[in-house]
């Protein structure tokens, strides 16, 4: 058995005997855990009551952290002409047509959000077993396919999340920073389950949410009261 070193035992020991503990524990129990040489990101996961193979049980959407995230989002838009400038002028790391596709079939990929006009997806569509699999894909149920450059790039660049569920209906994110404030923390998680709650699946039986947990990126995770999450 492959000995704990001890931070990993200092950490583990904080968290022992306290499970379904308020956002607000919950958060003050992960910053003061998190001592990486870095700032970690605080993260978010959620168990929930859904089968995403089945389409009327599949959880997606997206939510702006009122806080942000304190990462520093790349974006790449597929658009030409005046909506191209429009995309460089909001702050678009990359931009192009079948320059940027030809980029990515051939394995560079310099970005954490992509976004694309409708008349660009002829050609994003040939990116689909590329994109997909990294939850890249441009989708007009998120925003990220629309004339609305401006906007959409702004939104990713000033703290929007997007999430899906997994295949074990499992919803992760990053919420935040170990450095942000406690109540600003407290504030993202819960607009992030908000959201997720309001995105309850038509096909959902049962307990739709059923754990809540917290982490850092090096730290152990604590279970949170759903209660307390939802804010009800």
């Amino acid at each position: 058995m492959a000995k704990l070193g001890k931070r990993t035992r200092a950490a583990r020991e904080a968290f022992a005997g306290k499970e379904d503990v308020t956002v607000e524990e919950a958060v003050a129990l992960v910053k003061s855990n998190a001592n990486a040489k870095f700032d970690e990101t605080v993260e978010i996961a959620m168990c929930l009551g859904v089968d995403p193979r089945h389409a009327d049980q599949m959880v997606r959407g997206v939510v702006t952290l009122p806080n942000g995230t304190g990462k520093t989002v790349r974006v790449a838009v597929f658009a030409r002409g005046p909506k191209a400038e429009e995309a460089k002028e909001a702050g678009a790391d990359i931009v192009g047509a079948e320059d940027l596709m030809e980029t990515i079939q051939g394995g560079t990929i310099e970005f954490d959000r992509c976004i694309a006009t409708p008349d660009m997806m002829p050609i994003v569509g040939r990116l689909g077993k590329i994109l997909g699999p990294r939850n890249l894909m441009p989708n007009p149920k998120v925003g990220t396919v629309t004339m609305d450059v401006k906007a959409a790039v702004e939104a990713a660049k000033g703290g929007e999340v997007q999430f899906k569920a997994e295949k074990a209906g499992v919803v992760h994110a990053g919420v935040g920073k170990v450095s942000f404030d406690e109540g600003k923390l407290v504030e993202n998680v819960r607009a992030f389950v908000d959201a997720v709650n309001r995105a309850k699946p038509s096909g959902a039986k049962g307990t739709y949410m059923k754990k809540v947990s917290l982490s850092s990126t090096m730290g152990p995770g604590v279970s949170v009261d759903v209660t307390s999450a939802t804010g009800n």
